[in-house]
């Protein structure tokens, strides 16, 4: 296929505006290829092999954007965030100038994708507090200012992480079938061949990182390697 869709509008009439405009389906092509071929991918593969490695007293200081050590978390955290408030505005734009939704085969899984991806975000919003025996605000010898949400490995802890961690993996199933039937729609010959170039780069990059080791516990990492600390103890013969 080398010649986009018949039913795909070239020109959309906005009334606030008072004027008909050439609808650049290119720029949206780009700006979600981008986000979901590349944005996406990259901030999971910082959240996998990005975390330090694990010490006796973990990360001290205060999670931010601007703390070094955090690095690998704000930059999952923000990069998500910037990709799914992207789409959104991406997918509204689309929505306006087609005359709203199609029902397309990339129309729906564009649907699943912002959902699916908007659920990410409140997900992540609804992760709990962090805590810690080590942590800036913690009295190593008060217990009961090491409380929190991922130090105590809590059920709202757990319920976070099954769900953000397993549909973060669907949602980007969701994203290549929009990429993919979205190029079927409109054919775009370089984005076509990143689309299978780009995915076995980041292959590449991830088998060499687990053949490194790199993918360190988030729990050992953030809290440190003691058996003293809850979900270790848990773990134990693990």
């Amino acid at each position: 296929m080398t010649e986009k869709m018949s039913h795909i509008p070239e020109t959309v009439h906005l009334e606030w505006l008072g004027q008909t405009i050439e609808i650049h389906w290119n720029y949206h092509a780009i700006l979600m290829f981008s986000i979901w071929m590349v944005l996406v991918p990259l901030c999971i593969l910082i959240i996998r092999f990005g975390k330090p490695k694990p010490t006796e007293f973990g990360v001290r200081t205060k999670i931010g954007i601007t703390n070094k050590q955090w690095w690998w978390f704000t930059s999952h955290k923000y990069g998500m965030f910037a990709a799914v408030f992207a789409s959104i505005a991406g997918a509204g734009v689309a929505l306006v100038v087609s005359g709203g939704f199609s029902a397309t085969v990339h129309s729906l899984f564009g649907a699943l994708t912002i959902i699916m991806g908007c659920l990410q975000v409140v997900s992540a919003l609804l992760r709990g507090t962090h805590g810690g025996k080590y942590y800036y605000t913690a009295d190593p010898d008060n217990p009961k200012t090491w409380e929190g949400d991922h130090y105590n490995h809590s059920k709202r802890r757990r319920m976070f992480e099954a769900y953000h961690k397993t549909s973060g993996y669907f949602t980007f199933m969701f994203a290549v079938g929009a990429v993919g039937s979205g190029l079927m729609q409109y054919p775009m010959p370089i984005l076509t061949w990143l689309m299978f170039l780009i995915p076995l780069a980041f292959l590449g990059a991830w088998i060499a990182l687990e053949f490194m080791g790199r993918a360190y516990d988030g729990y050992r990492a953030v809290h440190g390697y003691g058996m003293e600390h809850p979900f270790n103890k848990e773990r134990e013969l693990l």
